[in-house]
């Protein structure tokens, strides 16, 4: 994953996305890119969902299940659901540029 001037430009499922990304948050957003890489890649390896755009889903749906649940654990505090939104959107952003 690289540093850029604007942004962050991070690898998922071998494609390059560039994300616009404060300073602050870089580390977190890289962090967040190689969960999800690692997370498509287990859905893919698994050999039960074909494509990337349908392993992203299933991945989205499966971090979604796991964020669900621990809100209802009342483990997560109200700081770790705004990074967790910022980087929802940064996601869901560079999706829509590949698309």
């Amino acid at each position: 994953m690289k540093n850029v001037q604007d942004g962050v430009t991070v690898t998922i499922m071998g494609k390059e996305f560039m994300v616009a990304c404060p300073e602050g948050e870089r580390d977190a957003l890289t962090a967040a890119a190689s969960f999800l890489d690692r997370k498509m890649r287990e859905i893919q390896d698994s050999g039960k969902v074909i494509g990337t755009e349908r392993c992203a889903i299933m991945a989205a749906l499966n971090i979604a299940n796991d964020l669900l649940d621990l809100r209802k654990q009342g483990n997560i505090t109200p700081d770790v659901n705004q990074k967790l939104r910022f980087l929802q959107t940064k996601i869901d952003a560079a999706l829509r540029r590949e698309a």
